[in-house]
């Protein structure tokens, strides 16, 4: 076996060891319910279990990052399947962190699914080594990366423990409007999450079935001589396309359900030779979260949150809030390092500049804002319990989109990152 398959053999044992964990964390949640002999020990027993299952996974993780470093020759964070990766195991670090300072067992049933889907969607992307480009040819990319990683994977654990906190004191049997308000606010972020798993086992299904699909689209553009240039690339879809390209023609595409070709055509206004396919995941993914969340409502027959709740009886919301809080509290100082400092000096090196407006700096900016202002409400205007669970639940959307979504919707000079 060479180094590069030993690292994917690695990384499946991470994998399967994460979601092993959070499985022994639920029961050891839930199962305190039918423990009648002694409840507590239960929990004690259980909340072990999952956490050398976690502390066993993140060492298989480990081994997993300096195979695959010493195959590439370079620190494995320079991609989107690399840094994703790197990102699951700072999670599943900050989580061992923060369990080791307040024991709760609960927060491995929140925490370590997170960490499980972002390692699940960094599989969708090539696993393939590539060499770097000459702009990632820098110490830096250690030095910044693996902070900014490391902060981030703090905000994944106070966003679960906001999450865990909306869980236990939203009222799912009040009428007022305020309840029907919050219960609608958990409920989305429950169906966003189910729409990433849903994605992810979306594109799972499609690959084993070796799905695949390609247009030919041709570009017209005008030089500064008013002379049309046209040019013709190829669109690879690997979901069946609901919206094929604008101005673009079939070139090969498998049936799916009866359907030979594609419903629709993205609009002329989305710009990029992707801007079809991005169109074509987006509905994709809201159609499998759709179709994933109304099975579980109707196995279920309630609101998701309301069949999670019970498991959060007897967990003291001001616990949650407080782990939350300390959990975004180390997370900052390590971001304004890591996504600001440290990517400011690594701009000026590369680039001559220490600021540029680059959509990924303006994204990381309105990420270290939000955080100030999660903080600055936090100590001074007194915003605990709803309101800053609220905000660390919204922020830690926002560090997603500024990881994935910039890099793959937004052309910049981080657009390398979404290859």
């Amino acid at each position: 076996m060479n180094t590069e398959s030993l690292s994917g053999t690695f990384l499946l044992i991470a994998f399967i060891l994460y979601t092993l964990s959070f499985i022994v964390f639920g029961i050891a949640v839930t199962g305190k319910k039918w423990s009648s002999r002694d409840p507590e020990r239960h929990l004690k027993r259980w909340g072990r279990g999952g956490l050398v299952l976690t502390i066993v996974g993140f060492a298989s993780q480990l081994g997993y990052f300096f195979t695959r470093w010493y195959a590439a020759g370079h620190i494995p964070v320079s991609n989107m399947f690399e840094f994703l990766t790197f990102l699951s195991m700072m999670i599943a670090l900050a989580f061992v962190i923060v369990y080791a300072i307040y024991r709760v067992a609960v927060l491995g049933m929140f925490a370590m699914p997170v960490c499980v889907i972002i390692l699940a969607y960094a599989l969708v992307f090539p696993p393939d080594i590539q060499p770097l480009i000459p702009a990632l040819q820098s110490y830096w990319l250690k030095i910044h990366v693996t902070t900014a990683a490391f902060s981030e994977a703090f905000f994944a654990v106070g966003f679960a423990a906001g999450l865990m906190y909306l869980l236990r004191v939203v009222n799912f049997k009040g009428t007022s409007k305020a309840d029907r308000r919050e219960r609608r606010g958990v409920e989305v972020v429950i169906f966003v999450v189910f729409t990433v798993v849903a994605f992810v086992v979306t594109s799972f299904v499609f690959k084993g079935i070796g799905y695949e699909a390609k247009f030919k689209q041709e570009i017209t553009k005008i030089d500064q001589n008013g002379k049309e240039n046209v040019t013709t690339s190829t669109v690879d879809y690997v979901l069946p396309p609901i919206v094929k390209p604008y101005n673009s023609t079939v070139e090969t595409m498998k049936p799916f359900l009866g359907m030979e070709e594609p419903l629709f055509t993205s609009p002329s206004w989305m710009n990029g030779i992707n801007a079809g396919r991005k169109l074509n995941t987006f509905l994709w993914s809201l159609i499998a979260g759709l179709i994933l969340y109304g099975l579980v409502r109707l196995i279920l027959r309630k609101q998701v949150g309301a069949a999670i709740q019970p498991a959060m009886n007897g967990m003291d919301p001001e616990d949650l809030d407080e782990i939350s809080y300390r959990a975004i509290a180390i997370g900052f100082p390590l971001f304004t390092l890591g996504a600001l400092i440290f990517a400011m000096i690594w701009a000026h090196e590369a680039w001559g500049r220490f600021w540029g407006w680059d959509p990924k700096e303006v994204w990381a900016l309105i990420t270290w804002l939000y955080y100030t202002a999660y903080l600055h409400f936090r100590l001074s205007r007194g915003w605990q319990g709803r309101k800053s669970a609220w905000m660390a639940v919204i922020g830690f959307v926002v560090v997603m989109f500024t990881n994935v979504g910039v890099n793959l919707i937004i052309a910049g000079l981080h657009s390398y990152a979404g290859v």
